[in-house]
């Protein structure tokens, strides 16, 4: 059997987003699987990859239009591969005290393509964080870093464990 092949794609504005890629990209590629992590706007062709994760931040219940663009642009050869999302963004633990469902955008994306499954992770916003709302919501001491590594690192094993099963 030769190795699956993956591509992990994200549209971020700061940064978090890609952390969160990363580490599904390395985790997938612990379990043995050929990971490869791009920014979405990179993914004009997804025919070399056997399963596609695609993830995108969320900014006021929208989710990124470089993941959202990505999906569209590759929706044809998307549905015959098997396909997860996530997202990031609330600046708190609710995603690790309970699924959050994608929103609405995220929904219809999902089933353009016939995604398997969504998870929704913490997001990031610190003082590192480039912009001027940035800033002014970490003066006020709002934000702060809710990527929680355990939880991705299990729902990527648990995208591997389908892939090698299947």
């Amino acid at each position: 059997m030769s190795t699956k092949r993956v591509l992990v794609a994200y549209g971020t504005r700061h940064g978090a987003t890609a952390g969160i890629a990363e580490q599904i990209g390395k985790t997938l590629r612990e379990d043995g699987l050929d990971a490869v992590v791009l920014p979405a706007d990179d993914v004009h062709d997804v025919r070399a990859y056997d399963a596609v994760v695609l993830g995108g931040s969320l900014y006021a219940g929208h989710w990124s239009s470089k993941a959202k663009h990505c999906a569209e642009r590759n929706a044809d050869f998307l549905r015959h591969r098997p396909v997860w999302m996530f997202s990031s963004g609330p600046l708190d633990r609710s995603a690790e005290e309970h699924d959050i469902p994608p929103v609405s955008a995220v929904a219809r994306e999902m089933q353009l393509v016939g995604a398997r499954e969504h998870m929704t992770f913490g997001g990031s916003l610190t003082a590192h964080t480039p912009g001027f709302l940035a800033k002014a919501l970490t003066r006020q001491g709002k934000g702060g870093d809710f990527r929680n590594p355990e939880r991705i690192q299990k729902w990527a094993h648990h995208i591997s464990a389908e892939l090698v099963a299947a």
